[in-house]
């Protein structure tokens, strides 16, 4: 069954952003942390706004599978169409316990290993980035003078010889091999940001590289990934090979690079 992706960006949107709200009604309180298994940090928050997504999905049509962060074993596999939902509640809830605002709700339209459609929300920050195949990359800002419009948004292309790169880097994942990778590169600048909004930056020009020397899993990238390749840009491998999402059983990715530029 053939999507309509324009209508279908408008709803995914809406869910996120209510996931948003209810990540911000915790937020402005004192709340709960716990932790998980692989010790990363796990709050009432992630669990509301998985709660929000989870119901918001179910009621669009088409009963396209999801695979959240915080229910991989509620995952069955991808539909005969090769779709599933690929979902992170909340990314960034270091960012989040340490109220700097630099955490996104992330929902991915994955279509045969590819992410057709993404949708990031910063909802302290009230900033969106949508986009879907065959209609583009969008930035709605809800605190701009146009009142939360789309704009239209594209990497800013290879930055031109002897000029400085602007390099986005992780608040929370130093790595160890980043300074050769950077040595390699040349002259640079850094740009430190938490979450999916890494990606994000890349997506609206505002940064022309972010290498990933470090573990990340497949609901951490989708949704960005789709805004970054609309908007012009790509997100490779070490070897150069398109991040792909075929393998869902396989939750961690690849070291990868996001270059603003084809």
């Amino acid at each position: 069954m053939p999507l309509d992706m324009s209508d279908l960006l408008e709803q995914v949107h809406t869910i996120a952003k209510d996931a948003g709200a209810a990540i911000m009604a915790v937020y402005a309180r004192d709340f709960s942390i716990e932790e998980k298994e692989d010790k990363s940090p796990l709050t009432e928050a992630d669990k509301a706004a998985h709660d929000v997504i989870v119901v918001g999905l179910e009621a669009v049509p088409g009963e396209i599978p999801v695979l959240s962060e915080e229910h991989t074993e509620g995952f069955t596999g991808a539909d005969a169409h090769g779709r599933y939902w690929l979902v992170d509640p909340l990314d960034g809830t270091k960012e989040f316990i340490k109220r700097n605002g630099e955490f996104t709700v992330n929902i991915a339209l994955i279509e045969h290993g590819k992410p057709v459609l993404g949708v990031v929300v910063a909802p302290a920050l009230e900033v969106s980035y949508l986009a879907a195949e065959g209609i583009g990359a969008f930035k709605v800002d809800e605190r701009d003078e146009k009142g939360g419009e789309r704009q239209s948004i594209q990497v800013a292309g290879k930055p031109a010889e002897g000029t400085t790169w602007r390099v986005v880097g992780s608040r929370s994942h130093p790595s160890p091999d980043l300074a050769e990778w950077l040595e390699r590169l040349g002259d640079h600048e850094m740009v430190p940001m938490g979450s999916s909004l890494k990606l994000c930056l890349v997506a609206e020009g505002a940064a022309d590289a972010y290498p990933r020397l470090g573990p990340t899993c497949l609901w951490d990238t989708g949704a960005a990934q789709a805004v970054v390749e609309q908007a012009g840009g790509r997100v490779e491998t070490l070897e150069g090979q398109p991040l792909r999402y075929a393998s869902p059983e396989q939750h961690l990715n690849p070291y990868f690079v996001v270059w603003g530029s084809q």
